[in-house]
C-alpha cells in the first residue's frame, strides 16, 4: 500500500482532498450541490475526447468542465438554474457516451473515468493536479471575503457593490477546476461525494467558517486516505469507499447537531421555566 507505485496515488489524492474540502465548504455553503453532481460529468466527457484525440485527458476535463461552469452560470441568469443544469449534465453524458463510442478505449480504462482507479495515477499527472489545486486555492483566497458574502447575504453584497454574478462564475469555474482534477483518482460520477459529504460534515460539528474549513479538509483527507487503503485492501472501486465514508461522516455530524440542537432546545426551556 505504500510502496513506490502507490506514490502518486497518495500524493495526487491528498491534493485532492486538500482543494475538494475548501471548495466543498462552498458548495455547501451555496446549496450549489446539484452543480456540482453535474460538472464532473463535463469533465468526464472531456477525458473522453481528449482520449480519442490522443491528447492530454486532463487537458480534455479542464476545458470540458471550464465550459460546464460558464455554460450553465451564464444560461442560468436567464432561465431555470435546475433546469439548466439537468440540460447540462444530460448534455454532457451524452457527448461523453458519443466520444467513447468513437474511440477505442479499453473498458478498464473507462471504469477509471467514471469510478476512479487508485492505479491510475500517472507521474505525468502529477503536475497538472498540482497546478489545479494551486490555482483553485489561490482564487479561494483571494476572493474568500466576497464569495462569502454573495453566498450568505447577496442583497448586502450586491449593496456593497459586489457582483452576485460574477461570484457566481468564479465559484462555478473554481468548482469546474476542482472536479477536472480529481477525476483521475475518486472519478466522474463520484467525485461530487468528496466535494459535499466532508463540508456537510463538517458543518454541522462547527457553524465558524474559519473552523469549518480546516475541518471540511480533515475530513476530506481522512475520506480519501481511508478510501485508498480499503480499496488497495479489497480491490473494490475507490469511489465506492469514497461514497461510503463521506456519508457516514455526514450522518455523524448530523447526529451531533441533533444532540446538540436538543440541549440547547432543554436550556432554553429550563430557563423559561425558571423565569
Amino acid at each position: 500500500m505504500f510502496s513506490d507505485f502507490m506514490t502518486n496515488t497518495w500524493l495526487a489524492a491528498t491534493i485532492i482532498a486538500v482543494v475538494a474540502g475548501a471548495v466543498g465548504f462552498f458548495v455547501v455553503l451555496r446549496g450549489a450541490s446539484f452543480l456540482a453532481h453535474a460538472l464532473p460529468h463535463g469533465a468526464f466527457a472531456g477525458a473522453a475526447g481528449a482520449t480519442l484525440l490522443g491528447i492530454d485527458p486532463i487537458l480534455g476535463m479542464g476545458v470540458f468542465a471550464v465550459g460546464g461552469a460558464v455554460a450553465v452560470t451564464t444560461l442560468g441568469r436567464r432561465g431555470r438554474h435546475d433546469v439548466v443544469t439537468a440540460l447540462s449534465l444530460v448534455a454532457m453524458l451524452g457527448l461523453g457516451a458519443l466520444f467513447l463510442s468513437l474511440g477505442s478505449q479499453y473498458s478498464a480504462e473507462v471504469y477509471a473515468l467514471l469510478f476512479g482507479q487508485i492505479l491510475g495515477v500517472s507521474s505525468a499527472q502529477i503536475l497538472p493536479i498540482l497546478v489545479l489545486g494551486v490555482v483553485c486555492a489561490l482564487v479561494i483566497v483571494v476572493a474568500y471575503r466576497p464569495l462569502m458574502l454573495s453566498s450568505v447575504l447577496p442583497e448586502m453584497a450586491a449593496a456593497r457593490g459586489i457582483s452576485n454574478q460574477g461570484m457566481a462564475v468564479v465559484f462555478a469555474l473554481v468548482v469546474a477546476l476542482a472536479t477536472a482534477m480529481s477525476v483521475p483518482v475518486v472519478g466522474a460520477l463520484l467525485m461530487f461525494s468528496l466535494l459535499i459529504g466532508p463540508a456537510a460534515a463538517a458543518q454541522s460539528f462547527v457553524s465558524d467558517p474559519l473552523r469549518a474549513i480546516p475541518l471540511s479538509i480533515g475530513f476530506a483527507l481522512v475520506t480519501v486516505w481511508a478510501a485508498i487503503a480499503a480499496s488497495y485492501a479489497s480491490n473494490l472501486p475507490i469511489g465506492f469507499f469514497v461514497t461510503a465514508i463521506s456519508a457516514v461522516l455526514y450522518g455523524l455530524g448530523r447526529g451531533w447537531f441533533a444532540l446538540n440542537v436538543r440541549d440547547v432546545r432543554l436550556i432554553r426551556r429550563e430557563k423559561v421555566e425558571t423565569w
